[in-house]
């Protein structure tokens, strides 16, 4: 049976080879207006010390104020997700001396 909110959908997006490699960003802005918000991720070089830090930027996302909701809602998720991981991976192991 479906539920209220219709057939569960698959999405089929395809990457072309250059977009596969994905890009580098260490850093990242968001901007808004009535309508829209815009993250503009970006390449930066902390180890400069000069007072203007140089960067490029690798990619900009515009997007409606519902999709950056989930957006947000999938990030905090699958940070979760990870931090739960990294938080086993850290456990003392069963059975070893505590020193």
């Amino acid at each position: 049976m479906e539920d209220e909110s219709g057939p569960e959908r698959h999405y089929n997006i395809h990457f072309s080879p250059e977009m596969m490699a994905g890009v580098y960003a260490n850093f990242a802005n968001v901007s808004s207006s009535d309508y829209e918000f815009t993250i503009t991720f970006a390449r930066v070089d902390h180890e400069v010390d000069d007072e203007e830090v140089p960067g490029v930027v690798v990619t900009r996302v515009t997007c409606s104020p519902r999709f950056l909701r989930e957006l947000i809602d999938a990030l905090e998720d699958s940070y979760s997700k990870w931090r739960t991981r990294e938080g086993i991976k850290n456990l003392p192991e069963l059975g070893e001396e505590q020193g």
